[in-house]
């Protein structure tokens, strides 16, 4: 007990100093930018006044250079530094045994400092969160600690990445729990919780402890106006939807042109700088947009354009194989969508709509939306203004953008690319590993099989006597007719004794049977299991689908599935 004890504390030890090193990392990216940025753009107080002052000519060269600088390294030496970052991070975690390659730390610092400071569109938190995971993952294989806590590792770099660059340490432990781990056990929760606490408390040395959007407050108002966010959340998920669909798509394109791929970033560029001619704010991370936008600046037909303008702009930048986040540009999409929502349906209805409450509403439903992380999206925007009186607008806001993505679509943007890359993961399960197990293989009989005219009570008498909460239930040819649980034979019950004779299996069965097929795999069932409420699977013949061969139950693939991660991580284990 006292080495047990001793090894937990020494790995607290290990999270605080990954917290302090992403603190670091994160300090040093964010001078970087602040340095490229008055390289490129001499003249201005802030950014946006820079790319303003700019002659047109320099917009169009300026990111179409640094798209020719990177693009090399990303298409050669260092291929994990194109895209947004987290979608490797949660590959890295589920399939490559919570291995990334040391150069991430350098390679991502120098690389996305460089495009934003030449005005790309992305965003500074998504390579945050890379750059802390690398550190973790240094730190793991260095000191050879045991997977398990590698993996925990990468979560303490990625959530003091968010805290440091938010100064929102509850969002980042959120942000690492709820996108980046899936299964973790609470007695590791203690470790991110504390790389969250100590990178704030380095960041706050080098920029205060106050919050991101200091000043910016909620005003308090009826709660009919619920209703007015319900609907910007709806439209917002929509938003996240195209938002995903085009960057998908617009790297479709590129690749279609038989593009070499080093010069992809550098296409990205010029048509970024082309778009910048007429709405230079959809260039760089895009924060004066977000104040311009809680400060009611903006009429509602120009936030709603810019809304589209940027989303557009990130979605070449990263279709096109530049390094940088999303979370700030989806920031900013929603910070203009709310407004100019809010503000037009205001005029309409002659209502005293705030655009500050309608802004920040947006920020986070379009986060929740494009990662499918409310709680997340919540804590983020509530730590950014230290408001309270935000978080039940942001919960039916975040909410609503999440049922639309996962109702409409399936998929968060990092999700998507990892599906896109041949990484098939569902709610934290690499997929992949179940493709080469096939169905049959882990079938049982069918343990259980009633006719269709088998009578009330003998089926009572059955499902006393069975170990088994369901039946199969066959037709006089012994084909698949339905299935019979005892949730489908309890309204029968107060029956039994008047019509008893009456009513036949035929009556209570359920017809409408999902099955699975003899030639599919577990990866297959898995999808199965997770969208049906269903606890078993008829597997049925090739041949014919209404011929039963047997039953594959959910506890049997979730089995098998943890005995070939238990293996993976044994045969992973140093001697």
């Amino acid at each position: 007990m006292r080495a047990r004890r001793r090894s937990y504390l020494s790995l607290l030890l290990v999270a605080a100093l990954i917290g302090a090193l992403a603190a670091v990392g994160t300090v040093v990216f964010r001078y970087l930018i602040f340095f490229f940025q008055e390289l490129f753009w001499p003249k201005g107080e802030t950014f946006l006044a820079r790319v303003q002052a700019a002659p047109w000519w320099y917009k169009l060269l300026v990111p179409t250079i640094a798209g020719l600088v990177v693009g090399p390294v990303g298409a050669f030496w260092a291929p994990e530094i194109r895209g947004p970052g987290v979608s490797e991070v949660i590959a890295a975690v589920v399939r490559h045994l919570s291995f990334i390659h040391h150069r991430v730390t350098f390679l991502k610092t120098l690389v996305t400092s460089f495009l934003l400071g030449a005005g790309a569109s992305v965003g500074r938190e998504g390579p945050v969160v890379h750059i802390g995971a690398s550190i973790g993952s240094s730190l793991g294989h260095l000191w050879k600690l045991p997977l398990e806590f590698r993996k925990v590792a990468l979560a303490c770099g990625a959530a003091a990445g968010i805290a440091a660059t938010f100064n929102a340490p509850v969002a980042g432990t959120l942000f690492a729990l709820e996108v980046i781990l899936f299964d973790l056990e609470v007695s590791h929760l203690a470790h991110i919780v504390v790389a969250a606490v100590v990178a704030s408390v380095v960041a706050h040395h080098f920029w205060g402890p106050l919050p991101t959007l200091a000043g910016v407050h909620f005003q308090d108002e009826s709660h009919l106006f619920l209703a007015l966010y319900l609907l910007i959340g709806l439209v917002t998920g929509l938003m996240a939807i195209v938002f995903i669909r085009l960057m998908s798509f617009l790297e479709d394109v590129l690749v279609r042109f038989k593009l070499p791929l080093w010069s992809m970033p550098a296409v990205g560029g010029i048509l970024l700088g082309a778009l910048a001619l007429k709405f230079p704010q959809v260039m760089g991370v895009g924060y004066e947009t977000i104040n311009a936008a809680l400060e009611g600046m903006l009429l509602p037909s120009q936030a709603i354009s810019l809304a589209f303008l940027k989303l557009l702009a990130t979605c070449l930048c990263l279709g096109a194989g530049m390094s940088g986040g999303i979370l700030a540009p989806s920031l900013v999409i929603g910070a203009c969508l709310g407004v100019g929502l809010g503000s037009s349906l205001g005029q309409l209805f002659s209502l005293p709509v705030s655009p500050v409450n309608c802004a920040l509403v947006g920020m986070g439903a379009m986060v929740a939306g494009g990662t499918l992380a409310p709680i997340t999206a919540i804590i983020t925007v509530f730590e950014l203004t230290y408001d309270h009186n935000v978080i039940l607008p942001l919960m039916v806001a975040c909410v609503a953008s999440v049922v639309i993505v996962r109702g409409l679509f399936g998929y968060s943007v990092y999700e998507m690319k990892l599906l896109r890359q041949g990484h098939r993961l569902l709610r934290g399960h690499d997929l992949n590993i179940l493709r080469c197990l096939p169905v049959k293989d882990y079938m049982i009989p069918p343990p259980e099989t009633v006719r269709v005219d088998t009578p009330l009570g003998e089926l009572i008498r059955r499902a006393i006597e069975s170990p088994y909460p369901h039946f199969v239930v066959l037709n006089r040819m012994g084909l698949l007719a339905g299935v019979l649980s005892l949730r489908d034979l309890r309204p029968a019950l107060p029956l039994q004794r008047d019509l008893e004779p009456l009513i036949l299996a035929y009556d209570l069965m359920t017809r409408e049977v999902i099955t699975i097929s003899e030639k599919g795999d577990l990866g297959e069932a898995l999808e199965i299991f997770q969208q049906h409420p269903v606890s078993f699977l008829p597997v049925v013949g090739e041949d014919n689908p209404r011929r039963v061969l047997g039953i594959l139950r959910r506890e049997d693939v979730l089995s098998a599935y943890h005995q070939k991660i238990l293996k993976e991580r044994v045969l992973s284990c140093p001697l």
